[in-house]
């Protein structure tokens, strides 16, 4: 298991007081613009219904689904609202299950990765431990990942586990089917229900349905990515996981919600999202720069954790990055 420095040991006591801050007004804003981003997006396509508005929304809505699962995760470490049962009520409802996800069963996953990182016990360990990896082999699942089947799969998975039951009757087994994606099943057809009434239910398909099988793959992959393959290792606190610098485009289209700062999320695990900025900046301010594991951009990620010297015959030792619990970190 890891040893975290304390926090007083990397910042004052006024420091830490401001990167500790909740705001429950910022929780409900950012799950207001995740899904502003959506309907807009939406619209678009609605509007100018082609090819190209579809691609376009795909990008957007993808990354706010990522958007939508970050602020779940935001929501396992009480960071969306003070009010314990409000935080949950945000976290469920608004975010994990119109992802097909839940917050119960992620929390106890996701404090076990905390707690773990980067040893054989770190439930995330198969998803970025076998980097890195030829350049041809990464190529091949982005490719897997935009195409589609790697969300195909995946969904594929989850629903047939939830209907699958060796024993018991047959409410049983739908106690089993509910547990496990049922209101998120409810929240989906939500989603079908409410594009049906506004005469446009193929929206649901194009809008939601399609992104979550591209782009969204897609991002979620960059993100597992940039966090933890091919850092300096479990063992030192500033080498478990890695920040990277973002632009723009990438704020807009990969890492919505200040994802990219994932060494401070490490570090102190109950700093919100919106307060992380301020937190890398105190620990530049305090002398931990260069101790800091710091990417400039997702394109140098890539770089860093491929190589030409690898087999490119070795395609094994990665789990499916699920939105059914798993995957998330």
């Amino acid at each position: 298991m890891r040893t975290m420095s304390p926090a007083k040991e990397i910042l004052s006591t006024e420091q830490l007081k401001r990167v500790r801050a909740r705001s429950d007004f910022m929780g409900g804003w950012l799950i207001i613009h995740a899904w502003l981003v959506i309907l807009a997006a939406t619209f678009l396509v609605a509007w100018l219904p082609n090819p190209a508005t579809i691609l376009l929304a795909a990008m957007l809505i993808g990354s706010r689904q990522l958007g939508l699962v970050i602020l779940m995760h935001e929501g396992a470490h009480g960071g969306l609202n003070r009010n314990a049962g409000i935080n949950h009520a945000l976290a469920q409802w608004f975010c994990a299950w119109p992802m097909l996800a839940n917050v119960d069963v992620y929390r106890p996953y996701h404090l076990k990765h905390h707690a773990n990182t980067l040893t054989e016990d770190d439930p995330d360990i198969v998803l970025t431990g076998h980097y890195p990896i030829s350049r041809s082999s990464l190529r091949r699942k982005l490719i897997r990942d935009l195409s589609g089947q790697s969300g195909y799969a995946q969904r594929k998975f989850q629903i047939t586990n939830a209907l699958t039951s060796d024993t018991g009757t047959f409410g049983e087994r739908f106690s089993k089917f509910w547990h496990e994606i049922g209101p998120a099943v409810l929240a989906n057809g939500l989603l079908l229900l409410v594009c049906a009434l506004a005469g446009r239910w193929w929206l649901y398909l194009a809008c939601w349905v399609f992104p979550m099988l591209t782009w969204y793959q897609f991002v979620l992959r960059l993100r597992n990515i940039a966090e933890h393959a091919v850092v300096r290792g479990g063992d030192d606190t500033f080498g478990c996981a890695r920040t990277t610098y973002t632009n723009w485009l990438e704020r807009i289209f990969i890492a919505p919600y200040w994802v990219n700062y994932h060494l401070e999320h490490h570090l102190l695990i109950y700093v919100p999202c919106y307060r992380l900025p301020l937190f890398h900046q105190y620990l530049r301010e305090n002398g931990y720069a260069s101790r800091m594991l710091v990417t400039e951009g997702y394109l140098a990620v890539l770089g860093e954790v491929t190589s030409l010297q690898i087999d490119d015959s070795t395609k094994g030792g990665e789990r499916a990055i699920g939105t059914f619990g798993q995957g998330y970190q």
